[in-house]
């Protein structure tokens, strides 16, 4: 059965290391974009389970705040606004356009799916050089919850056309294979380099090192 493959964005296309040069000149460390991401994805993940929604946009800033106020200083408004316009403008990994044209060339259908708000997602795919491999780009937004909550896979799938179990959730991201699997879809993960699976899950029937790899297994899975 050949799933509808559903891409997660940001660092599972997109690489986030393009805004460590920003964080190097606010923070005096450009390690600080991971425990930034951190923040953001655990404020994201609160809000997902206890309420009210925020978009992803609000949690972005959200998390730099917090990040500043740990190192007790202020972000400048330019310097936020700066780092928010990288997002936008994140490159692609290498891997990403030829494991995409190789799913294309298979007959999959792709679509990208991110917690940004439509206008980003669009920003961002255009700017990688990667929007026009997808028929859909679309956004957790559309459902009012973020993922990992059930009810956004829901709306992907019903978006495409098909039935839950029709998608296939790629991510790099733990709590979205896992949120994926748990609504009734399939799922693969990439394992990007430092990215580690929670071993109180079970894995998805697709893992691999990069997307060129998933790709390859996905194809052989889904034929």
């Amino acid at each position: 059965m050949k799933h509808v493959l559903v891409f997660d964005v940001n660092e599972t296309l997109l690489d986030l290391a393009a805004l460590e040069p920003h964080f190097a000149r606010v923070f005096g460390d450009a390690r600080v974009r991971v425990e930034w991401f951190q923040t953001m994805l655990q404020s994201a993940l609160l809000a997902t389970i206890t309420g009210p929604y925020k978009t992803f946009g609000e949690h972005f800033r959200a998390a730099l705040a917090i990040t500043a106020a740990r190192r007790a200083i202020i972000v400048a408004p330019a310097d936020e606004a700066a780092i928010l316009a990288a997002v936008r403008e994140l490159p692609a990994h290498p891997d990403v356009r030829p494991a995409l044209e190789r799913l294309r060339g298979e007959g999959f259908r792709l679509a990208a799916f991110t917690n940004s708000i439509a206008e980003v997602e669009e920003a961002q795919l255009r700017n990688a050089g990667i929007a026009d491999l997808f028929e859909r780009a679309l956004s957790a937004d559309a459902a009012g919850r973020l993922k990992p909550a059930r009810e956004t896979y829901e709306m992907a799938a019903w978006e495409l056309g098909v039935g839950i179990g029709g998608i296939r959730m790629v991510a790099a991201h733990v709590w979205d294979v896992h949120g994926a699997l748990r609504a009734g879809a399939a799922a693969a993960f990439v394992e990007r380099p430092g990215i580690v699976w929670n071993p109180l899950f079970e894995k998805p029937d697709v893992v691999g090192r990069d997307l060129g790899e998933v790709a390859e297994r996905i194809i052989e899975r889904d034929r």
